[in-house]
């Protein structure tokens, strides 16, 4: 059997799906400060890349302390509410047994912050899975995936080319691209299968049970 290389997961949109939770919190940061908010299919174009970049861009604003706000009332209902209402996409739990028994380690690196992370990877029994899960500090610290990535990469001990990183948006694939690691964009997601070949995506994966063929293409 084929030693597979060290897997990156990105979590929401690739592992999970949390459409109801991110949109439900979005909205209520948006009642929070008053402001009228866009309908949730909008909402839901933010989901993956880093939630201040994706505030500043909802609030057409580049206001440091209303993006901030705008983030404390996200997580005011996130924290209690919004991180559980997510599901598992059907296969990945199928799809992490098959392939983890041939990995040499598995982690996620997320977009989120890393505390929120956690929880959901263990809320979701997910977390035996990886070894551990990376993301951005409360405070940004890390909020560029590019950054994260190099970060994941040094406290591992990893090289790039013993690495993938597997996510749903262009972000995941821009970040790999930054760092030397071979990219596969899932179409399962919220990234569409332009948005992922544009970004330059090395592979294609239509759904979770073909990920093993896809790392060993």
């Amino acid at each position: 059997m084929v030693t597979l290389p060290t897997l990156l997961f990105d979590l929401d949109g690739t592992l999970t799906d949390p459409r109801a939770g991110i949109v439900g919190c979005i909205r209520h940061a948006f009642e929070g400060l008053g402001r009228p908010c866009p309908d949730d299919d909008v909402l839901a174009t933010f989901i993956g890349p880093p939630l201040r970049k994706g505030f500043a861009t909802l609030l057409d604003t580049i206001d440091r302390a209303q993006i901030e706000e705008a983030m404390r009332l996200y997580r005011e209902r996130y924290s209690v509410t919004g991180l559980y209402e997510a599901r598992v996409y059907d296969g990945v739990r199928e799809m992490l047994a098959e392939v983890g028994a041939r990995v040499p380690a598995a982690f996620v690196a997320t977009a989120k912050a890393a505390i929120f992370a956690e929880r959901v990877v263990r809320h979701f029994a997910l977390d035996h899975h990886f070894a551990r899960v990376y993301g951005p500090e409360l405070d940004g610290r890390l909020d560029d995936k590019a950054e994260l990535l190099a970060h994941l990469l040094a406290t591992e001990r990893l090289k790039p080319s013993a690495a993938v990183m597997i996510g749903d948006r262009a972000a995941d694939v821009v970040a790999a691209q930054a760092n030397g690691i071979r990219a596969i964009g899932v179409l399962w997601g919220y990234g569409s299968e332009r948005e992922l070949r544009e970004a330059g995506a090395d592979t294609l994966c239509a759904e979770p049970r073909a990920l093993a063929a896809c790392l060993a293409g």
